[in-house]
């Protein structure tokens, strides 16, 4: 259902009984935080486009190219905080028995928020590993593995599988919600988008939030309009009242 003001009875009745909840993320809660697009805003940085530069065979081309963008882009992350989503979903964990989160944003605003154990389908920009062994980087470690491989980014690039612990850990939480939150994201990009159709056949309550219709949303048992720092913290913050809150 879904209206300017939609009746959230049903909602309520379902969230306070709810025992697992998962919560899908994509880039609409962290634009809310004014974080800058993937594309840029001309689309492009310096002459390059994105699909030419977050590609394996990019950085063995070029790394240090590679390297000057990412630390660009990391720099546009100084100064912005998580908004009020991101906190309505961090203080969500204590509402049930089971929460998870899962994230297609690398931006690590989730943790900043006080969310624990994320689901990182694409990474986090914040951290650096191996791209020949995978081990994580130092803050105090040269550019080159001990392994000989050079350190890159932590993030998924265009032509490589998403990690698959974090998939496995995704459909899982997924297909055993009782409730399941789809925020910010077009539901478009798969194997992500398939999350709220999975968890909608095993018989999940879906929930989704954001400001355009998806091709999800006539399945949807609830789909409000609007931003997240909006709708989260008033679907969320009343299940930690006395009147209800799973099995708080």
């Amino acid at each position: 259902m879904e209206s300017a003001e939609p009746d959230l009875s049903r909602y309520f009745e379902v969230a306070h009984v709810a025992n697992r909840c998962a919560v899908l993320t994509g880039a609409g809660v962290s634009a809310e935080s004014g974080m800058p697009t993937f594309r840029g805003e001309q689309g492009l940085w310096k002459e390059y486009r994105p699909e030419e530069l977050a590609t394996p065979e990019a950085f063995q081309r070029n790394p240090e190219l590679v390297w000057e963008w990412y630390e660009y882009r990391r720099g546009m992350l100084e100064g912005i905080q998580p908004n009020e989503g991101h906190r309505a979903l961090a203080s969500a964990e204590q509402f049930f028995e089971e929460f998870t989160l899962i994230t297609q944003n690398i931006d690590g605003l989730h943790q900043a928020a006080g969310s624990t154990d994320v689901v990182e389908l694409h990474g986090n920009i914040r951290r650096d590993r191996c791209h020949d062994c995978g081990a994580g980087r130092g803050e105090e470690e040269a550019m080159e593995c001990t392994c000989g491989g050079l350190f890159r980014p932590d993030v998924v690039w265009f032509g490589e599988s998403l990690p698959p612990q974090a998939i496995s850990m995704a459909f899982s939480a997924a297909q055993s919600a009782d409730l399941l939150f789809s925020v910010g994201t077009s539901t478009m990009v798969y194997p992500a988008a398939q999350l709220p159709y999975l968890a909608k056949d095993a018989g999940a309550f879906v929930v989704e939030v954001n400001p355009e219709p998806t091709p999800f949303t006539p399945l949807a048992d609830l789909a409000v309009r609007g931003p997240s720092g909006q709708w989260l913290p008033r679907l969320l913050d009343p299940l930690g009242s006395p009147a209800g809150g799973g099995n708080s």
